[in-house]
């Protein structure tokens, strides 16, 4: 065996490289391939699982949405609904005023009626009271005297016949 030769070196040198690729194949071939198949898997999964997180945040942010939407809905048709109960309550109050108002109105008036027709008496019985006093003091002056007296009697029977 003599090195020296450039054929030599050669030959030993591709027997050295056969000898290492079979070697490398059988202990360190499959380990290198499993771990970068390994690697290969991980940094897939990684990818996948960055895709499945990035479409539930798209559901998230839609489902957020929609919550969003459905809580704005919501808020609307409450302030639509405390609007109408108080256009309601004041309907009603305003309502219920003027009927009170229209009560003691007529309350009034039906007062103002009455405390007129209780004037109106008073007023005819007054009249009345004096009238009478009048009539009284009048019939006392003309019937003191007997030719007058006389007279009114002539004249209530001149008056009495001719009717």
């Amino acid at each position: 065996m003599n090195i020296t030769h450039p054929e030599s070196l050669i030959f030993w040198s591709v027997i050295v490289f056969v000898i290492l690729f079979i070697l490398l194949r059988k202990f360190a071939w499959k380990p290198i391939l499993s771990a970068v198949k390994g690697r290969e898997d991980s940094i897939n999964n990684a990818l996948a699982a960055a895709e499945n997180a990035k479409k539930d945040m798209a559901n998230l942010k839609a489902d957020n949405e929609k919550l969003l939407k459905e809580a704005r809905a919501e808020r609307e048709a409450m302030l639509k609904e405390a609007r109408e109960i108080k256009d309601k309550v004041i309907a009603d109050a305003k309502e219920e005023a003027q009927q009170q108002a229209d009560k003691m109105i007529k309350q009034a008036q039906e007062t103002i009626e009455q405390e007129k027709q209780s004037a109106l008496i008073e007023l005819k019985n007054q009249v009345a009271s004096l009238s009478i006093e009048i009539a009284e003091k009048v019939i006392k002056e003309e019937l003191s005297n007997q030719d007058k007296q006389r007279k009114v009697v002539s004249d209530m029977l001149d008056d009495v016949t001719l009717n």
